[in-house]
């Protein structure tokens, strides 16, 4: 049953019909309300990944927040995709406190790494997509799924 014949029964009377709302208009209204994407993107946590079709590559950025880096120096993310290189991919210092860099992977892989912060302070991603134990057993390896 409609909303007007719903009145209708109720009060005898019928709603007055809504106003056409014109093809320009809606169209307007949609375009506002819907945000546009110049390119496809995936996030999870603060890692967020753009995968892109013209090659086969995956754009990851890493973000470590400011609590975990506070008064750092330098950042860097090491992990498989460097062959756990120390000074390799630095983070840049965005003016909030936190560190970022972005790296192309290759997708459908899953690469261990951490952050090395003022190259003895060792950090792991709070926002991995898993962890799992170091080979030496004595910490976890923060794990990306690209």
């Amino acid at each position: 049953m409609t909303d007007s014949a719903k009145k209708k029964a109720i009060t005898g009377k019928a709603s007055a019909p809504a106003k056409q709302m014109s093809n320009k208009r809606r169209t307007r209204e949609k375009v506002a309300k819907e945000p546009t994407r110049k390119e496809p993107t995936a996030t999870r946590g603060e890692i967020k990944r753009l995968y892109l079709k013209s090659r086969n590559t995956c754009k990851v950025t890493f973000r470590l927040p400011r609590i975990a880096a506070k008064d750092a120096k330098s950042v860097f993310v090491v992990g498989d995709f460097n062959n756990w290189n120390t000074h390799a991919n630095p983070m840049k210092r965005l003016r909030n406190g936190e560190y970022t860099t972005r790296l192309e992977l290759e997708p459908g892989r899953e690469y261990q790494f951490r952050y090395l912060v003022d190259g003895s302070k060792w950090e792991n991603d709070w926002n991995a997509d898993k962890y799992i134990m170091t080979p030496y057993g004595d910490s976890d390896n923060s794990v990306v799924i690209v």
